[in-house]
């Protein structure tokens, strides 16, 4: 590690720092790993019920982060908690403790010609580190995914939502206690030091995987300066795209939906692809329709071609993740200029298509590199718990270890164990 020392003073308290907590975390991971499914499913229901009995003290906290606030609407939706976000996280954990237990799965199972039987088998990773920036549930998705995968993890959330953490963070520990396995399988950075982040990327032997969520500059801040393997949350730039033989009404939904239903979400449309054939007529009630809901608009010349009042739009504006109510027009000439419009600006996060042309739709599932494609379902359904999953982590894009939403399976490596009768190698 480096500048930071064994231990910090917080708020008027000793609490051990980032060597410390990864040393506790190792340890724990060892008895976490070993642990019982049963076990680790009553924790995650422990903390779910922790999480309801601590809502006022949660939104008390969140309420804190929010006056001290300053950012955008969007910003702050996504650092806001309510009730109801708080019950969803509550019945995330539930729903991760339903789902069967991705530890000593038996992925691979065959027999070698001198009788040894070679199995490959799901383990836990070890230790993993968390960093994600303002949106708190964030903190009790990556715990109870890591509880559930047999993995420890430390939690370095951002400055902007450190009292939610904090606050999130007690009802997981609570809940770890109830069921008998030590609290130190999940930890938070005792404050909102930037050095803690470093502390993190350079923990070589000592934390096995750091996953980033957050905006561009941080996943490229992780990946540039991380001596610890990086699974690399994507960047939303996702796409919407209506094909001319798209259902006119079901496109105006979806656009709707995919654009506006959650604003600073990275499964959030952030640019409309239309066909020129259909854009004259479906295009003006599609702008409509956004702008009734409070969306502006960046748009290329063909768009405004169709509507001059719109803004232009810059090759800027399409490689910008808005996380706004802002949307990115183009006008496209078929599936082909929509794909290679996804190529030249898109992050390989999420891409839909609108039609009910079948042979269409497979060239583009099949013709985009992105992590997730969808058909006639709108991009924000791009979420952990929506694949049943019960929560993700965040959505990834490498090709190595995983893609998409990630979840319990993606928190596992494996081992192979090997099972002879006494067989001697010549």
């Amino acid at each position: 590690m480096n500048a930071v020392t064994s231990v910090m003073e917080a708020e008027g308290q000793w609490v051990p720092a980032m060597p410390e907590l990864a040393a506790r975390a190792r340890a724990a991971a060892r008895v976490l790993a070993q642990s019982s499914s049963e076990t680790r499913n009553a924790a995650l229901r422990y903390a779910a019920a922790a999480l309801r009995e601590r809502q006022d003290e949660i939104l008390a906290a969140n309420a804190l982060d929010l006056a001290a606030s300053t950012a955008t609407a969007a910003f702050r939706d996504r650092l806001t908690l309510t009730p109801a976000r708080v019950e969803a996280m509550a019945a995330g954990l539930e729903d991760i403790a339903q789902l069967p237990d991705p530890v000593g799965r038996v992925l691979a199972d065959w027999t070698r010609p001198n009788g040894l039987q070679i199995r490959r088998v799901a383990t836990p990773v070890g230790v993993i580190g968390m960093i994600y920036e303002s949106r708190p549930n964030v903190g009790a998705d990556a715990a109870g995914l890591c509880i559930k995968s047999g993995n420890a993890v430390i939690l370095r959330g951002g400055s902007e939502s450190l009292h939610s953490a904090r606050a999130i963070h007690g009802a997981m520990a609570a809940g770890l206690r109830a069921a008998g396995l030590p609290e130190a399988a999940v930890q938070i950075a005792p404050d909102a030091d930037r050095r803690h982040v470093a502390d993190m990327l350079g923990a070589a032997g000592q934390i096995d995987l750091i996953i980033p969520r957050g905006g561009k500059s941080l996943v490229e801040r992780v990946q540039r300066e991380a001596r610890v393997p990086v699974l690399a949350h994507a960047e939303g730039l996702c796409h919407t795209y209506v094909h001319e033989a798209a259902d006119p009404e079901m496109a105006r939904g979806l656009v709707i939906n995919a654009k506006m239903r959650r604003t600073g979400i990275c499964g959030a449309t952030e640019t409309l692809l239309i066909d020129a054939s259909v854009a004259p007529a479906l295009l003006p009630g599609i702008v409509a329709d956004l702008t009734a809901k409070g969306c502006a608009f960046r748009a290329d010349a063909r768009a405004r071609a169709i509507l001059p009042d719109l803004p232009a739009a810059s090759d800027a504006d399409f490689g910008t993740e808005w996380l706004d109510a802002i949307l990115s027009i183009a006008v496209v000439d078929d599936v082909d200029d929509a794909l290679a419009h996804i190529a030249r600006f898109g992050s390989a996060h999420t891409e839909a298509i609108v039609t009910e042309d079948a042979e269409v739709a497979a060239k583009f599932l099949n013709g985009t590199d992105s992590a997730v494609v969808m058909w006639n379902a709108s991009t924000q359904f791009c979420d952990g718990g929506e694949f049943g999953f019960g929560a993700e982590i965040g959505i990834a894009t490498g090709r190595i270890h995983a893609r998409g939403p990630v979840g319990l399976e993606q928190l596992t490596i494996f081992r192979y164990e090997v099972i002879g009768t006494g067989q001697l190698r010549p």
